[in-house]
């Protein structure tokens, strides 16, 4: 054990790192597949993205289609960070580490906030 830290947040640290690893490796790969539709299709990855709609990224991708997979891989990497945040706040808890609970759920508040000025804003 880590001086000055718990069993508890320790573990956490691990199931955090390895969380980041997978979370990574399934964004890149969900990434390389729709670049790789993309340029099958005969589309340049430089030609500019598709345009995002949540409802249809499921839809998107059972039907193989690149925006699909460019948009749940994105999505995957930024849900990395929330996971991570979200782990670290119940491991705070267990340990009764009320400051750090605190700052977490006001990083989830923060992030929760961005998220729901970015889908009313209009450009």
């Amino acid at each position: 054990m880590i001086a000055g830290r718990s069993a508890g947040a320790v573990r956490a640290e691990e199931v955090i790192g390895r969380l980041l690893i997978v979370v990574t490796y399934v964004s890149v790969g969900l990434l390389l597949v729709g670049v790789g539709l993309l340029i099958a299709d005969g589309v340049s990855p430089l030609s500019g993205g598709p345009t995002f709609e949540l409802g249809r990224v499921a839809g998107d991708v059972l039907k193989l289609d690149p925006a699909g997979f460019l948009w749940l891989g994105l999505l995957a990497i930024m849900a990395a960070p929330v996971g991570r945040v979200t782990i670290a706040l119940v491991s705070y808890a267990r340990d009764g580490d009320r400051l750090m609970v605190a700052v977490s759920t006001g990083i989830l508040l923060v992030i929760a906030a961005a998220v729901a000025s970015a889908a009313i804003a209009t450009v």
